[in-house]
């Protein structure tokens, strides 16, 4: 998906693009960790906003979501301006 307009106020049209990229993996542990980052790409590569979302999911059934969003300041890095993580306990059978 891209996207082209003045977002930057300049009057110059960049390319926008969405990339996005998931992996995962089970650590020595047994626990699925997958990783889902969304960020925005501007024609020169450069990262504009990402929005990533980190699951942990343990062999018990318990659940650790963390989500973090983030945008580029005008030092060019990355800051985070939203974060939240959600924990959900499995119930206990028995």
């Amino acid at each position: 998906m891209s996207e082209t307009g003045d977002v930057n106020g300049s009057g110059d049209d960049i390319d926008i693009e969405v990339v996005e990229v998931v992996t995962g993996e089970v650590d020595s542990d047994g626990n699925l960790i997958v990783d889902d980052a969304v960020m925005l790409v501007d024609d020169e590569g450069n990262i504009l906003a990402a929005d990533e979302t980190v699951t942990f999911a343990t062999p018990e059934g318990d659940l650790v979501i963390d989500e973090t969003v983030s945008v580029v300041g005008e030092d060019g890095e990355l800051h985070v301006v939203d974060e939240d993580v959600t924990v959900v306990e499995a119930a206990d059978e028995g």
